[in-house]
């Protein structure tokens, strides 16, 4: 395996989608070219992704999940038995309509601008969700490769809406049975496959952790939520910890942020990971990867025998950081993890919604290197004198 420096620098997943993606997309959705079209302008996209990525100084790279409308949501054109409804559409199918629409309220985003995968039918494997982009993206690099898949517990509650679900399966426990089945398949291909790094996102934790009933998060999935938060975190520990079960050779992460819909920080979700410290704490992954570039996440939280993919830069502004800021995050956190533990990472994805980008990809890029910089910088200091004091 390849070797890898202090402070590896890697982004989350998601780029800004061009322009001539974002067209290829919508004429793909409406059948007016081919999936191979579609294709043929993805892999250029992919191509000049991967490229601004090396350029920036990132030492793991990411197709920039440009091939999907969002980060779960282009599972319903992989596997069999699943719809995707528009936020719209969904109301129209919903039992508890008024709750539904107070939901909608919260968000900053018109309902038709977000969908969600709905199971209709019983789940089968059409294809390998990202194992296609992981080889692509192989032929064209020679860094590290981060892979980047919705979770479990994320997929389970997305999509079970029990209106049109329970024909099928009866409870959301019921279907996360299929969920784990077809991720662990996928788990299974990637590393057969030779990537570097998988991270599962999981952002609707914190949701549990808290959101009240007033301020539901971007995803609707507070639908298929039990009213006991604690309850839903155990399921949802088990369930990617059945994910990953014996898998080996492979740096596996968790991504858990607080909500990336909106550049209004006031409708994203506020508090610290502490409350979720017992429940990640048993996660059998290598690493977290957390956002703290926002004053919502609170004091950095130390999580034994873990690496931290340290969110240091903030992908919903247009500053860039300085890169004496950026420094004093990492050596805050050099007081609780050993510098080969630590990561540097945005806090969240630059384009997690394919219509609503968080930022251009000018400003990602200067993000990037901003970061990188530091990074490069750290790697030539005494690394004694910066270790944590309780190691």
């Amino acid at each position: 395996m390849k070797a890898i420096p202090l402070f590896p620098v890697t982004t989350v997943g998601s780029w800004p989608r061009p322009p001539a993606v974002l067209q290829a997309q919508r004429r793909l959705r409406r059948g007016e070219i081919s999936r191979a079209d579609f294709d043929t302008v993805a892999d250029e996209a992919v191509r000049d992704c991967v490229r601004l990525q090396e350029l920036a100084g990132c030492d793991f790279v990411t197709d920039g999940e440009l091939r999907r409308d969002n980060f779960y949501t282009f599972v319903a054109g992989k596997f069999a038995g699943v719809r995707l409804m528009t936020l719209a559409e969904m109301l129209d199918v919903v039992e508890d309509k008024a709750g539904f629409e107070r939901l909608l309220e919260t968000l900053d985003v018109p309902a038709y601008a977000i969908s969600a995968p709905v199971c209709v039918g019983r789940l089968e494997r059409r294809e390998p969700l990202v194992v296609e982009d992981l080889r692509f993206v192989r032929l064209h690099t020679d860094r590290l490769v981060k892979v980047t898949l919705p979770g479990p517990y994320l997929l389970t509650r997305a999509m079970f809406v029990a209106e049109v679900t329970r024909a099928v399966y009866p409870s959301k426990e019921d279907l996360a049975e299929d969920v784990v089945r077809l991720l662990q398949l996928e788990v299974r291909a990637l590393v057969d496959a030779g990537a570097d790094f998988v991270q599962f996102d999981e952002p609707v934790l914190t949701e549990l952790a808290f959101a009240s009933d007033r301020t539901r998060t971007f995803m609707c999935a507070a639908l298929a939520a039990r009213k006991d938060p604690a309850e839903e975190l155990e399921f949802a520990v088990s369930l990617i910890n059945r994910v990953i079960e014996g898998v080996t050779g492979i740096r596996i992460g968790v991504h858990v942020c607080r909500g990336n819909w909106s550049r209004n920080e006031a409708t994203l979700l506020r508090g610290s990971y502490a409350v979720l410290a017992p429940y990640l704490d048993r996660l059998r992954v290598t690493q977290l990867v957390l956002e703290y570039a926002t004053e919502r996440a609170g004091d950095l939280v130390r999580f034994e025998g873990k690496e931290l993919g340290l969110g240091v830069i903030n992908p919903r502004t247009d500053i860039v950081e300085s890169g004496d800021d950026i420094r004093r995050a990492i050596e805050r956190a050099l007081q609780h993890y050993a510098p080969e533990q630590l990561f540097l990472n945005p806090d969240c994805g630059f384009g997690t919604f394919s219509n609503r980008p968080m930022n251009s990809a000018s400003v990602a890029m200067s993000k990037l290197r901003a970061m990188a910089d530091v990074a490069q910088a750290l790697r030539g200091d005494d690394m004694l004198r910066l270790r944590p004091n309780d190691q």
